[in-house]
């Protein structure tokens, strides 16, 4: 891999990480429209700890206050609105991290393909143009409930197959279940954190153990890259989301999937 190749690959996956346009369908086209070779474990891991770090810091002063009301509902009994947020959030991770440790073998055999990232990317793009039409958006990520929290994460759940897109799915649940726009994205990106936090921890280990070769080069590159460009991604999607919606994005991911597999039937 050269430095370009990790330059674009972490540009590519810091804008598609938080935005409902699947972050797999867009890092499979340089492998099979330019044939670049896997970017390894030690990249994945580069690139996790840069979208972290970004979404960490934009949300430093809620995920202050989450983690505060968090442990003073358990050693205070508080049951501030923050505390409620806490444990929807946490409520919320529980179903991907048995989903994935429970199908991980069988999504990475069976549906890893660019064949299933054509079709979930096609499928779940009119899902979220469905659910922000028909949204109601009266409540904010404060009023959701173990119910609601426990919905979208299901909806989290099914991201693990490849094409889905975690912040889409999570986005278009919220929006169903009534979140305003604004509260359907933040609540989507808090999630964020504990599944970007298990996912490179688990990356992390397999890299431990794997032995495989570290280029402190690639690896800075792919920090500093994916935690700018999903910074910036953040900051602007939160101020534009109310005025523009969902629909730019569905649109984009029909031309996307129907790219995929016009590409797909031409070879």
């Amino acid at each position: 891999m050269s430095y370009f190749e990790s330059f674009m690959l972490a540009l590519i996956q810091g804008f598609t990480e938080f935005l409902p346009i699947s972050s797999s369908a867009h890092l499979i086209l340089p492998s099979a429209v330019l044939g670049w070779a896997d970017q390894g474990l030690a990249f994945d891991v580069a690139v996790h700890v840069g979208t972290l770090t970004a979404v960490v810091i934009y949300f430093r002063n809620e995920v202050k206050a989450l983690l505060s009301a968090f442990f003073a509902s358990i050693f205070k009994g508080d049951r501030s609105k923050e505390a409620n947020l806490a444990w929807c959030i946490i409520l919320a991770t529980i179903p991907a991290c048995i989903f994935g440790l429970v199908m991980k073998d069988v999504i990475e055999v069976y549906l890893r393909s660019a064949w299933v990232i054509a079709a979930t990317t096609i499928i779940f793009g009119i899902l979220l143009w469905y659910a922000d039409k028909a949204a109601k958006q009266n409540i904010n990520e404060y009023q959701a409930g173990w119910k609601k929290a426990l919905f979208i994460g299901f909806a989290q759940a099914v991201a693990m197959i490849p094409g889905t897109s975690r912040s889409g799915i999570t986005i278009t649940a919220a929006l169903y279940l009534g979140f305003t726009r604004e509260a359907a994205a933040r609540f989507s990106f808090l999630m964020s954190i504990p599944i970007i936090v298990l996912a490179g921890s688990y990356l992390g280990l397999k890299l431990v153990t794997s032995g495989e070769p570290i280029h402190l080069g690639f690896l800075m590159t792919g920090i500093l890259t994916s935690f700018v460009s999903a910074y910036i991604c953040i900051f602007f999607f939160l101020k534009l989301i109310s005025r523009m919606g969902m629909t730019p994005f569905v649109i984009y991911r029909l031309i996307l999937g129907v790219g995929l597999f016009a590409f797909l039937l031409s070879r």
